[in-house]
């Protein structure tokens, strides 16, 4: 018989489910043997960051190539300022909406530490680096590539990220759930489980209400540029959002994301170009997902946010997080260390946004995937006649 594979989308709404009901119930026993599990994930997790960061930020940097045209440095550029606009537009929004409808130190430190459960044994497994000096090794490492045309280095860095998405896909990802159900099991046998999930539904409906307005105003700003209509442009990429939101993946999504590019941008070599390049280096759905969870995670455990410290985040995620669609969860991966090391998150918050980031996965990628049609059409101004 064929078998049924389960998507990470519905084993994150398992683990959830499973896990707020298992924790009213089970022993101090069982719930210390998850702790166990959680404490040691959150080590795993910490140790691999970095060396996601190393293995697919320096090889896309080397993959630019010192012949590098005008069309690609603009396109990687546009998308940069799209993905860090995004943040700063999810922050602007969610700081201003949060207050309206959630209540900020709902989950104190105290509350959390109210009923602890020990892990059984703590095994700590120290990174190799820091987030900070992965990303800034990455792009010595990877400009230097490009001006000594270093093949041996080159393909060194290829199949070390080969090693590191392979470890991701087959190790991390599968055991997510785990880490989720481990995570929310420890809060309901805490009693703080009814404010989790009912932040969670009023966080993720904001998400996806203030992607679909990022996509509304890119497509306004393309539309003006390349005098087009807006709305007929975004209507004509339905079918690449749906797509993309269904198998949460942008780099899955390019055949169909190309073909509803097409009905916008007439010039198949840019068409050609720009998406499956956008595809690997524009998130900004996937960067309005993190900021939101990240600012209600911080809102309701009443950690103070300056402007300064948020703005620091999102310029370094989005530096981070280049390459990381090739991998499923990988923008989250490559984000994790930057909310522990910037944004002075601890274990519970990390793994309370990991949950919120994951329990509707495909509207970030969606929003990924259609805003790249937007910016294929700026492109296709600027460049299509040349």
């Amino acid at each position: 018989m064929k078998k049924i594979k389960i998507g990470l989308f519905v084993r994150v709404l398992i683990a959830i489910a499973l896990g707020a009901l298992l924790g009213l119930i089970a022993p101090e026993v069982l719930v210390r043997i998850f702790k166990t599990f959680n404490s040691l994930f959150a080590q795993l997790l910490k140790f691999i960051v970095p060396l996601l960061v190393l293995g697919l930020v320096t090889p896309a940097i080397a993959n630019v190539g010192r012949g590098a045209g005008k069309m690609l440095l603009t396109v990687m550029g546009i998308a940069y300022l799209s993905t860090i606009c995004s943040g700063f537009f999810a922050h602007l929004c969610a700081s201003n909406a949060f207050p309206h409808f959630l209540q900020a130190g709902e989950l104190s430190a105290d509350a959390i530490s109210a009923k602890e459960f020990l892990p059984y044994f703590d095994l700590k497994i120290p990174p190799i680096c820091d987030i900070m000096t992965a990303l800034v090794l990455s792009f010595m490492i990877g400009v230097g590539i490009i001006f000594t045309d270093s093949g041996a280095l080159k393909k060194g860095f290829d199949e070390f990220g080969a090693i590191v998405k392979l470890t991701i896909e087959k190790a991390i990802i599968p055991l997510l759930p785990v880490y989720i159900f481990t995570m929310i099991c420890e809060m309901s046998a805490k009693g703080v489980i009814a404010v989790v999930l009912g932040t969670g539904a009023k966080v993720i409906f904001t998400g996806v209400v203030l992607t679909l307005v990022w996509l509304v105003l890119q497509y306004c700003i393309a539309g003006a540029i390349a005098g087009k209509n807006p709305f007929k442009c975004l209507w004509n990429m339905v079918p690449a959002y749906l797509t993309a939101f269904s198998i949460c993946s942008s780099s899955a999504a390019i055949p169909v994301t190309s073909s509803c590019t097409r009905k916008n941008v007439k010039n198949d070599d840019i068409v050609d170009f720009t998406i499956p390049l956008c595809s690997t280096v524009h998130m900004c759905g996937s960067t309005i997902k993190l900021a939101v969870s990240a600012i209600a995670v911080a809102y309701i455990f009443n950690i103070p946010m300056p402007f300064a410290v948020y703005a620091h985040f999102v310029l370094m995620q989005g530096i981070a997080a280049v390459a990381a669609p090739g991998v499923m969860g990988g923008v989250l991966m490559a984000s994790v260390g930057l909310l522990e090391s910037i944004m002075g998150f601890g274990p519970e918050q990390t793994a309370l946004v990991m949950t919120l980031y994951l329990a509707l996965d495909g509207y970030g990628p969606g929003c990924n995937v259609t805003g790249d049609g937007a910016i294929a059409i700026v492109i296709d101004k600027i460049f299509g006649k040349k």
